[in-house]
């Protein structure tokens, strides 16, 4: 049965005060079409009018401020793109600058010089004197003598909504009218009434209309508070109703038995001890894998814990039980490692494994099709190659992908297709994904962290140079070559020039010969502009011990495995993202002899580099680094891993509020664990609201 619909789904321009204009420009502009949009268009802050500074507060350590004082005459300073508005402000301490670079003609219009404004916006210092750019300000309104906080909110507006009259504070004049037109029955409860009373929520009507209009800076806070939790609990009953149906309707085919080839290759074959992560991984993998339900496991971990083992092991259960596995790598060059890693782990067992990438043509090509159709190959390991149609197996059972953020959603899909019964899927990351992330991102799938190392590994040393250091960062290198090592250069790609990029290497290059001249040294060097021929014949050479240097872009990111290389020298490291400068530092120190790496700058490097610069000096720990990014950069870049668009969280943070991310989920978990089907009297709200929700948020699932 369909809901009926309610006024919230009523379209914008019937709020009284919109109309069809101003309809379209609120649905061009901010995309509110409904009242419900409008509702949850917030506030991004509230302008408390009893708080209000004086202008010789501000010194170089201020960041934002409000103040109030008189607006004197208006300047227009400067020609084309340095074209700007410049007028000041005065109160009875002193006299700041306001600057507008935008929307010039809309200020000249709405604002009146000898009028008293109040102003709020970060501050900043222009010849000595304080300035402020593009403020916000509006005609200075005595507060309210009630004694209560006076909290006006603040809205996002355009510059086209602002230049038709529709700033900040007409579209809280539209929000107070929406609030006059709704009744509290028009934004029902969606949280069962035993977590309501449990948590101490505040009601669902009363958090909006606090969020929009508070009563006081304590009610702010409770409907923040109820906001969030309601976000975050959603958000972790979708999930957790995603991955319940995935374990009981899924078919998946069954691994029965541990049978000679794992034990064999167990107790015979293995080169180290498993460490305690990798031994309870491969139980995890084992239980998934026995349920007859397809296992959907993401399995992280840090550059170096030894995931390949666990793929191998997983590999080997599935042979035992019969059935066929493959591995697919994002590029050639890894493929080409991990098929020659497994190859001599596998040197002297009796399995078939096989490699398949783009470059493998003629009658190698065909032996491999026609070993997966027969099944006398049990592992394939490849490139995107393996997704053609033409590739089929007789009984594909277990899929790894490794490094799935290169690869698309539809693009695994594929794999899947090749087996009647879908087959078991791990996913492999060496990408530390912060738990707050892996909770909310990856919420769906179940998910293993490898958090040791295998033993004999030494931790690498990272230090900080700039390039007044040169020479003796280079006199280093020599040192470690003449012990027999090998050193890494890595320069940054600069995304928007190919050219620019090419020629940084290529100076660095010759900078490199300089310090380390032929024949004593030899140097390779691989570039995106190079044949992957070419790449793969240079790297090649370094890994064989031909030559001592590799020069290079960031194109050995993942997966280079080269035990001898002890140095990994980072050109321009304030350039490079904290995840980035992970996934570098974790080329060297593969062997069991001390590695180092090196992170050069320039002298000039910005608040944020300094930031990433000191948190890999001080750890190694690649989770503790994947929190520190996901606190510089927001999770927009690093989610963008998962392919399923963003997180659309309006008010909850996931870096900020983790302690309320923590209470949602093991809320919601109870809650569906009680509950699978949402068909307690008790849970029907919230089925209601989910239904009503279908559709609203896009999230993907790994297949």
């Amino acid at each position: 049965m369909k809901d009926s619909p309610t006024i919230l789904s009523s379209p914008i321009e019937y709020l009284k005060g919109v109309g069809p204009l101003r309809g379209d420009l609120l649905k061009k502009e901010l995309e509110i079409f409904t009242f419900e949009d409008l509702l949850h268009h917030f506030p991004h802050r509230h302008i408390d009018k009893t708080k209000v500074s004086k202008i010789n507060m501000i010194n170089y350590q201020t960041d934002f401020i409000q103040i109030a004082g008189v607006l004197q005459q208006f300047d227009i300073v400067g020609e084309k793109r340095a074209k700007r508005l410049v007028a000041y402000l005065k109160d009875d301490t002193g006299a700041v600058e306001l600057t507008w670079f935008q929307g010039i003609n809309w200020v000249q219009k709405n604002l009146v010089p000898g009028q008293k404004y109040l102003v709020f916006g970060r501050t900043g210092f222009f010849n000595g004197r304080p300035q402020m750019v593009h403020p916000e300000i509006e005609p200075f309104v005595l507060a309210k003598a009630d004694g209560k906080d006076y909290l006006e909110p603040v809205y996002p507006a355009t510059e086209k909504l602002k230049a038709r009259g529709l700033n900040g504070r007409q579209l809280a004049k539209l929000t107070f009218q929406l609030f006059s037109q709704i009744k509290p029955t028009d934004i029902p409860e969606n949280i069962p009434d035993a977590i309501f009373k449990k948590l101490q929520l505040m009601n669902r009507y009363e958090a909006f209309s606090n969020l929009h209009f508070p009563v006081s800076q304590e009610a702010y806070q409770l409907a923040l508070r109820r906001l969030k939790f309601e976000e975050f609990f959603i958000a972790q009953i979708r999930l957790n109703l995603v991955r319940l149906q995935r374990h009981h309707s899924s078919k998946g085919v069954v691994f029965e038995k541990v049978g000679d080839l794992f034990n064999d290759f167990y107790n015979h074959h293995l080169p180290f001890e498993l460490t305690g992560a990798q031994k309870r991984v491969i139980r995890e993998i084992r239980t998934d894998t026995g349920r007859g339900h397809q296992m959907n496991r993401l399995l992280q971990g840090d550059v170096g814990s030894g995931k390949t083992i666990v793929a191998l092991l997983s590999m080997l259960l599935a042979a035992d039980n019969g059935y066929q596995s493959c591995m697919m790598a994002p590029t050639e060059i890894l493929a080409q490692q991990h098929y020659n890693g497994l190859k001599q782990l596998l040197k002297d067992m009796p399995v078939e494994i096989a490699l398949l990438t783009g470059s493998i043509k003629g009658k190698e090509r065909k032996r491999i099709l026609n070993g997966l159709l027969d099944d006398s190959i049990h592992f394939v390991v490849g490139t995107h190659a393996v997704i053609e149609d033409v590739v089929q197996f007789k009984n594909l059972g277990l899929v790894i992908v490794d490094e799935q953020h290169r690869f698309g959603v539809a693009q695994r899909a594929r794999l899947w297709e090749k087996a009647a019964v879908p087959p078991h899927v791990l996913v492999m990351t060496a990408t530390p994904i912060p738990r707050t992330l892996a909770m909310t991102a990856y919420g769906d799938l179940d998910y293993s962290v490898m958090d040791e190392l295998p033993p004999g590994r030494q931790p690498i040393t990272t230090v900080h140079r700039n390039e007044m250091a040169r020479a003796s960062v280079m006199e280093f290198v020599r040192t470690e070559i003449n012990k027999g090592r090998q050193a890494y250069f890595i320069y940054p790609l600069i995304e928007e020039s190919e050219k620019l990029s090419y020629e940084d290497l290529m100076q660095g290059y010759e900078q490199v010969k300089s310090f380390f001249p032929e024949p004593t040294y030899r140097i390779s060097m691989v570039h995106g502009r190079q044949s992957a021929e070419e790449k793969e014949t240079n790297m090649q050479r370094f890994v064989q011990h031909d030559t001592h240097i590799m020069v290079s872009t960031t194109v050995i990111e993942v997966g280079v495995n080269v035990p001898n290389a002890t140095v990994m020298v980072i050109e321009s490291s304030e350039k490079f993202g904290l995840s980035q400068l992970h996934q570098l530092r974790g080329r060297v120190g593969r062997g069991s002899e001390k590695s180092f790496c090196i992170l050069l700058t320039g002298s000039k490097v910005s608040k944020d580099a300094k930031e990433r610069i000191n948190t890999m000096c001080a750890t190694n720990d690649g989770f503790k680094i994947a929190e520190k990014d996901l606190e510089l950069r927001g999770p927009g870049d690093i989610e963008g891993t998962r392919q399923s668009g963003e997180l659309n969280f309006k008010v909850a943070s996931i870096v900020n509020d983790k302690d309320l991310l923590e209470l949602a989920k093991t809320t919601a978990e109870q809650c569906c664990e009680e509950d699978p089907t949402l068909d307690m009297a008790k849970n029907l709200l919230l089925k209601k609201y989910l239904r009503s929700q279908k559709g609203k948020n896009a999230w993907s699932r790994i297949s």
